[in-house]
């Protein structure tokens, strides 16, 4: 058994959604009533965003899936029901299928009009939905070595997250368009590994003192050793469209870096790539979601996304039961059955040739396992 301890491969989720009108099914600004409303109820689990269509939720730091599966479901039942109180839909998508970035109001906070004012087009433009997932580790030197090592990964699970094959009403080809829009921001994608946290804290050092930022949190990475928190926080993923997939792929983050910290603790590692060869599946992920193929780098092959997707889940089988995740784990094989959000989406545009059918869709399937 492993010493699964308090503070260790704990869960925090965060969440984007998306408002919508019903009448319309655009893009529409609650102007803060769904967040000045949820910090009553909810605190500050619920927090505004850069463009004022979209509303931000957090989770507790949750000691296991299955508090993390009542805790996002909660949240969404919550912000859901504030938001029809109102007269607004939410939904969970990558990217909307059809509204124009232009249209949309930025938030009138200081911290946003700074990132518009230095990014100008690409911040204004930046109108998508992300998952964030946070895992709780021992120690800042130990989220180094796990965030070095997971970078691998990053692709397969980017891969069953895909959500966002629309952009601007057009069908873009990418089963994920949100980190094409992304990627127009600096510090952003695969990292390098770093030899070490001080490697890494002299880094964010010198960025503050040159004024490429004022804090590391302008870190955008797929992933990174949080700047404040003991966690490792993976940012790669557009948000799914229901709960149980944001479980089944926080899971799988916990997971695996459960099974690297387990090879360390026996004088192990998982061979790290470069994050060059990296990007080559990341890009992959992003156009093809889970019917494509990933390289695999031991072999110099390229495989079915699906086989490694597979033999990912093999690799981290001894873990999961000391976790208490396998159910959500086991979730994956339905993924990969139903197709990702974006296969979905799309199937949905095939049998009806409507945008505004695939936006009731997106809105339809919210709260669909709550």
């Amino acid at each position: 058994m492993m010493n699964i301890s308090k503070n260790l491969f704990t869960l925090g989720i965060e969440e984007e959604y998306m408002v919508l009108d019903p009448l319309t099914h655009e893009l529409r600004s609650h102007e803060q009533k769904i967040v000045n409303e949820g910090q009553k109820v909810i605190k500050d689990k619920v927090k505004a965003e850069m463009h004022q269509a979209v509303v931000e939720v957090g989770t507790d730091i949750c000691a296991n899936v299955d508090e993390a599966y009542k805790d996002v479901a909660f949240l969404r039942k919550t912000i859901s029901e504030i938001a029809e109180s109102f007269g607004f839909w939410v939904g969970a998508a990558g990217t909307h299928p059809f509204s124009h970035w232009q249209s949309q109001l930025i938030t009138d906070h200081a911290r946003y009009s700074e990132i518009v004012n230095e990014l100008q087009e690409a911040a204004r433009s930046n109108l998508i939905f992300g998952l964030h997932v946070h895992v709780g580790m021992s120690d800042r030197n130990m989220a180094n070595h796990i965030a070095n090592s997971t970078r691998y990964f990053l692709p397969h699970i980017y891969a069953l997250s895909t959500n966002s094959p629309f952009w601007e009403g057009r069908i873009t080809g990418y089963k994920s368009f949100r980190t094409k829009v992304f990627d127009k921001f600096p510090r952003t994608g695969i990292p390098d590994t770093f030899e070490s946290i001080e490697a890494y804290d002299n880094f964010i050092k010198l960025l503050v003192k040159t004024n490429c930022i004022d804090n590391a949190k302008k870190i955008w990475w797929d992933l990174r050793v949080h700047p404040f928190f003991n966690t490792v926080e993976f940012r790669i993923c557009d948000v799914p469209m229901t709960v149980s997939e944001t479980i089944a792929i926080a899971a799988l983050f916990q997971a695996v870096c459960a099974k690297i910290y387990k090879l360390r603790s026996q004088n192990m590692n998982f061979i790290q790539y470069s994050r060059a060869l990296i990007n080559e599946n990341k890009w992959r992920a992003s156009r093809y979601g889970i019917d494509g193929r990933l390289i695999d780098f031991g072999k110099e092959q390229e495989v079915s996304t699906r086989i490694l997707i597979n033999e990912l889940l093999e690799f981290v089988d001894d873990v999961l039961d000391d976790l208490g995740s396998r159910h959500a784990v086991a979730y994956i094989s339905k993924m990969l059955e139903n197709g990702t959000g974006a296969d979905r989406q799309l199937k949905v545009y095939e049998e009806t040739n409507s945008l505004v059918s695939v936006v009731d869709y997106i809105h339809g399937s919210f709260l669909n396992d709550v």
